[in-house]
C-alpha cells in the first residue's frame, strides 16, 4: 500500500536507497517508498541529540517485518491525524530545535506542502504554522547556521507559501498567528476598495517589529471575478534567507510573502526597520525563489526614513512571491559629498571643454617636433576620455534614478565602463611616453608605429575588457550592480574589470613619477649649492603636481574609500581629487604650458 517500511542496517540488502543510517540503524527501502503514506508519513517523534534525524515510531516497537508492515506498526489508521495535524504538535514542539532537527522539520514541512495543500482549513493551517514557529523562534534561530543544507531556509519560505495559498477562507477572511510567523488572507474583487494587511510581531524578546502589505485599487480592477489574497509574515526568516556570502548586506525587516492571483501584479509594502540605527543605503528586494537569493529587480524604493522603508514590487507567482528590505553599510551620505561631486564634475566638463578647443587652436604650433606631437596626442585623448565618461556618470545616474530601463541601464554601464578604462589606458600611454623620452633618447620611432601602438593601447584594451565584462556576466543578470548603473561587485565581481586594470596602471605610473623625480633631482647630487637644491627641488615638485592628475595617480586614494568605506573624510578627500582631475588637466596640462 505504499506505506513507509524500516529495516535494521545490515551487510545482506544490497541496492537500497539508505535513509539515515547512522546512530539510529534505519534503513528505507526505495521501491517501498516510492509512494509515501501520508497517515504513515505523520507519525513521527522527534528525537533529541544533535545530527539525528526522524525515526518513524509508532504506539508499539519499531517495525522490522517485511516491507509494506509500516503502517501496520505506526498507527496508519489514525485517520485523526489528517484533519490538523495534531497528533505530531508534541512531539516537535517537545524536541530541541538542533540543527538535525531543524532539517528534519523542514523536510516534513515541505512533505505536508506537497502532499496535504488541497482545503487547507484554518485548523491545518495552525499547526502547520505551530511546527513552522517552533524552529522560527528568535532564540535559536542561531542554530539554522549549522543547518548542512543551505537552501533550507529558502525550501522552508517556498513550502510555506505554498501550503498558505491553499487556505480556505471562512467569511471572507482568515487571521492566524504565530509569535514568528503570521498568515491573513481576504477575499478580493474588482469593486473592492485597495486591500492592506497589517502585521505587528515579536522579533525578539525586547520589542515589534511591524509590516504592511498595500494592493492598490488600480490593481484589483484587474481582476475577472472573485479571488483571495494571502499575506504571510516572518519577522525572523530573514536571517536564515543568506544574501551572497560576499554580500555585506543583511535582511533589515521582517520577510512578507504576498500570494495573489496571476492578474494582480505591482504591491506597496512597507517595512519597519529592524536595526534603525543602521542608515546605509536601502535596498527593496524579492526573493527569486528558481534562483534562491534576493533579486533587486523585483523592487523599488518609493520612500526611505529612520525607521521604515516603503517599496513597490513586482508580484510574479512563479518567481517573486517573498520580499523584505536589505541594509548595508554604504558610504555616507553627506550634502558637502554631494556638493563637491556637482561642483567638481561642471569644472572638470567645463575645463576638458576648454582644453580641448585650446588645444585644435594652437596644435599646429605646439607639434612640431614628433616627441611633442605625441605628448599632446595623448593630453587630447586623456582629456576626451575623461569629458566623456564625466558626461556618461551624469547620464548613468539621470537613466537609473528616472527611467529605470535596464537595456539602457546596461548601454551607460558598458561606455562609462569603456570611456574610464580608456582614460587609464590613455595616461598608461603617456607613461610610456615618458619613459621613451627619458630613458631611450638615441631609440627613435616613427609617427605611425606610435599611433598604431597608442590606439591598440589606449581604446584596444579597453575595448577587449568591457566586451568580455559584458558578454559573461549579463547572460547571468550579473553585470549591474543595485541601486546604480554600475559593475556589479557582490554577485559576479565584475567591477574587477576595471578596479584590476585601474589600479595596475596607478602602480605603474607611480613607478614612472619615481623614475621622473630621481631623474631631474640627480643633477643637483653632490654639488652642495644651495640655490641649486632648492631649484631642483622645485623642479622636481612641478613635475610632481604636472604628472599626478595626467597620470591619475588621485585614483588611487581609492583604496582608503575601501578600507573605511565609512569614513567621510576619505570620501570628500578622494572627490575633491578626482572630481576635479579634468581642470587639474587643464591647469597643468594646457595652462602652464609655456607654447
Amino acid at each position: 500500500n505504499g506505506a513507509i517500511c524500516i529495516q535494521p542496517c545490515s551487510p545482506s540488502f544490497h541496492g537500497e536507497t539508505s535513509f539515515v543510517c547512522e546512530d539510529r540503524k534505519w534503513k528505507m527501502l526505495s521501491d517501498a517508498c516510492a509512494s509515501l503514506d501520508v497517515q504513515s508519513l505523520f507519525q513521527v517523534r522527534m528525537l533529541g541529540g544533535a545530527g539525528e534525524h526522524l525515526p518513524f515510531v509508532g504506539g508499539g516497537k519499531l517495525g522490522h517485518g517485511k516491507p509494506g508492515d509500516g503502517a501496520k506498526h505506526f498507527g496508519a489508521g489514525n485517520h485523526s491525524c489528517q484533519a490538523d495535524f495534531s497528533c505530531i504538535i508534541p512531539d516537535i514542539l517537545s524536541s530541541p530545535a538542533i540543527p538535525g532537527n531543524i532539517a528534519d522539520i523542514v523536510e516534513l514541512l515541505k512533505k505536508i506542502s506537497l502532499l496535504l495543500s488541497e482545503n487547507v482549513t484554518r485548523g491545518k493551517m495552525q499547526s502547520y504554522s505551530r511546527i513552522a514557529n517552533h524552529i522560527l523562534n528568535s532564540s535559536i534561530i542561531s542554530n539554522w547556521a549549522f543547518v548542512k543544507d543551505r537552501n533550507a531556509g529558502s525550501i522552508l519560505l517556498d513550502s510555506v507559501n505554498l501550503f498558505a495559498g491553499k487556505l480556505l477562507l471562512r467569511n471572507g477572511s482568515e487571521s492566524i498567528q504565530e509569535p514568528f510567523i503570521a498568515t491573513k488572507g481576504y477575499s478580493i474583487h474588482r469593486n473592492t476598495s485597495e486591500k492592506s494587511f497589517d502585521f505587528s510581531m515579536q522579533f525578539n524578546s525586547t520589542g515589534n517589529i511591524s509590516g504592511h502589505v498595500e494592493i492598490p485599487e488600480g490593481e484589483l480592477l484587474r481582476l475577472p471575478r472573485a479571488s483571495k489574497a494571502i499575506s504571510v509574515a516572518f519577522p525572523t526568516l530573514g536571517a536564515v534567507l543568506e544574501t551572497n556570502q560576499l554580500d555585506p548586506a543583511f535582511v533589515n525587516g521582517m520577510v512578507l510573502s504576498v500570494l495573489l492571483p496571476e492578474e494582480l501584479q505591482n504591491v506597496l509594502l512597507t517595512f519597519e526597520k529592524l536595526n534603525k540605527l543602521e542608515q546605509g543605503g536601502a535596498r527593496c528586494v524579492g526573493w527569486h525563489s528558481a534562483e534562491r537569493r534576493w533579486d533587486p529587480r523585483a523592487c523599488e524604493v518609493r520612500t526611505h526614513n529612520v525607521t521604515a522603508v516603503v517599496c513597490a514590487c513586482a508580484h510574479r507567482r512563479r518567481t517573486y512571491r517573498s520580499f523584505s528590505i536589505l541594509m548595508a553599510p554604504a558610504a555616507p551620505r553627506s550634502s558637502l559629498l554631494d556638493y563637491v561631486t556637482r561642483v567638481g564634475l561642471g569644472l572638470s566638463i567645463l575645463s576638458l571643454a576648454l582644453c580641448l578647443v585650446i588645444e585644435a587652436v594652437v596644435w599646429h604650433h605646439v607639434t612640431k617636433t614628433e616627441i611633442t606631437y605625441m605628448r599632446h596626442f595623448c593630453l587630447v585623448n586623456i582629456a576626451a576620455s575623461l569629458l566623456v565618461a564625466d558626461v556618461l556618470f551624469i547620464l548613468a545616474a539621470i537613466v537609473h534614478n528616472t527611467a529605470l530601463n535596464h537595456r539602457l541601464c546596461v548601454a551607460a554601464t558598458f561606455f562609462l565602463h569603456f570611456f574610464y578604462l580608456a582614460l587609464f589606458f590613455w595616461m598608461f600611454t603617456l607613461s610610456l611616453l615618458i619613459l621613451y623620452g627619458l630613458l631611450l633618447i638615441f631609440f627613435k620611432i616613427t609617427r605611425s608605429v606610435f599611433l598604431a601602438g597608442a590606439f591598440s593601447i589606449g581604446y584596444g584594451c579597453p575595448l577587449v575588457i568591457s566586451i568580455l565584462t559584458v558578454a559573461i556576466t549579463e547572460p547571468k543578470n550579473g553585470y549591474l550592480r543595485s541601486g546604480a548603473c554600475w559593475l556589479n561587485w557582490y554577485e559576479t565581481k565584475a567591477l574587477l574589470a576595471f578596479v584590476v586594470p585601474a589600479l595596475s596602471i596607478i602602480v605603474m605610473n607611480l613607478i614612472v613619477v619615481l623614475v621622473v623625480v630621481v631623474k631631474t633631482g640627480r643633477s643637483s647630487v653632490g654639488e652642495g649649492c644651495k640655490s641649486q637644491d632648492l631649484s631642483s627641488m622645485i623642479r622636481v615638485s612641478k613635475n610632481v603636481a604636472l604628472l599626478t592628475p595626467l597620470l591619475g595617480l588621485t585614483w588611487g586614494f581609492g583604496l582608503a574609500t575601501i578600507i573605511d568605506s565609512r569614513s567621510l573624510a576619505f570620501h570628500v578627500v578622494f572627490a575633491l581629487l578626482n572630481a576635479f582631475q579634468g581642470f587639474f588637466i587643464l591647469l597643468f596640462g594646457t595652462l602652464l604650458d609655456r607654447k
